[in-house]
């Protein structure tokens, strides 16, 4: 096969697949491009962003503009700006077609398996091969809902986070949020915005200090960031103390603290346990009138895809710092805590890609020509 050509209609070869088009694939593309590496990449989506696009309506980063450029291009806001998800979905779009970086958008991998000389690919858009596969996903996959949350009455309308986008979606009469990490706390104070609203669970701390003050945006933010992308990762004695509590737990909050949760009206309750007579009910037996839930509950790692035996009992992946050491050529970058705790954002990802295409690098000598 020519590399990089179609085959046959079907066939395509690469030295290197990215599977995955958002800020994680995009940040590998121009890596490789760097290195003069012969390589696609790979998105199930119809636009590059539209994973930020399908979020709810008020989310914004809790890092400013002046730190979420990507390599060779600023990000187009004021320097001190929290810009929001449509921002970032078309600061993606326009990286992406300003690098010249070869994104086949609509593409979803359906199967990837080892071929003897390399990876194989079966798509909705052909068949494709290469020596090395970088996977550039979030390990947030598959929407998790409790199961008892199929006991409850019809008549409250229940959605995931997945499918929340602003307060207009739910019904008159009380919300309950399920989950407090920083997704469940956000959601909450938009939607205590327009109806009572109670949220669910416990966090795992907050960050001492409001973004938006003085201190957040002059000082906050930078010493938030430091540790957690250089302070919490695998390379520390504390970040590898840290890594366990916080992959069962999850990161601290953010913006939204305890004291914007009680400032904004939102009432507190602890887990939500079942279910009885339709309706939720707390550990602390407490049974819940509401008319709807959001479901802030996470996901579960997706990669059903991948036939290749790298995966724990929780089905994720096993790696050293995204790269799979039993099945050479194969990487990850993009999951929570990969080797910091912000290895999933934007800011974060981007000493992972330099460590995975420095590494890819160095082993190519032993892969065919």
């Amino acid at each position: 096969m020519k590399k990089g050509r179609l085959v046959d209609n079907t066939d395509y070869t690469f030295d290197t697949i990215v599977v995955g088009g958002g800020q994680a694939g995009l940040i590998v593309g121009h890596a490789l491009r760097e290195q003069g590496v012969d390589f696609t990449i790979l998105d199930a989506s119809a636009r590059v962003g539209d994973a930020w696009r399908h979020r709810w309506d008020s989310l914004r980063l809790f890092t400013q503009a002046f730190m979420n450029g990507l390599p060779g291009m600023a990000f187009p806001a004021p320097p001190n700006a929290f810009v929001g998800k449509e921002d970032v979905a078309d600061f993606l779009e326009t990286y992406a077609k300003e690098m010249e970086l070869p994104v086949r958008s609509g593409v979803r991998v359906e199967r990837l398996t080892s071929d003897g000389d390399g990876f194989r690919l079966d798509t909705t858009g052909g068949t494709f091969s290469a020596h090395n596969v970088i996977v550039a996903m979030a390990d947030y996959q598959k929407p998790y809902v409790p199961d008892f949350a199929a006991e409850l009455d019809p008549s409250i309308v229940q959605m995931h986070t997945v499918d929340y986008r602003n307060p207009s979606q739910l019904p008159d009469g009380p919300a309950l949020v399920v989950g407090l990490g920083n997704s469940g706390a956000d959601i909450a104070v938009d939607v205590a915005g327009a109806r009572d609203t109670i949220v669910a669970g416990h966090e795992s701390g907050a960050v001492p200090f409001r973004l938006e003050s003085w201190f957040g945006r002059h000082l906050g933010t930078r010493l938030v960031r430091f540790g957690m992308v250089k302070v919490l990762n695998t390379s520390t004695p504390i970040g590898r103390r840290a890594r366990p509590k916080l992959m069962a737990k999850g990161p601290p909050l953010v913006r939204v603290r305890p004291k914007e949760l009680k400032r904004a009206g939102v009432r507190r309750v602890g887990r939500i346990e079942g279910v009885r007579d339709g309706k939720p009910v707390t550990a602390e037996d407490e049974v819940l009138e509401v008319s709807s839930i959001v479901w802030c509950t996470g996901y579960r790692p997706g990669f059903d895809w991948i036939d290749l035996p790298i995966f724990d009992e929780h089905g994720a992946p096993q790696h050293t710092r995204g790269v799979i050491e039993n099945v050479p050529g194969l990487y990850f970058v993009g999951l929570f805590f990969l080797h910091a705790v912000w290895s999933e954002t934007i800011t974060g990802v981007q000493p992972d890609v330099e460590y995975t295409v420095r590494h890819l690098m160095e082993h190519r000598s032993r892969q065919p020509a």
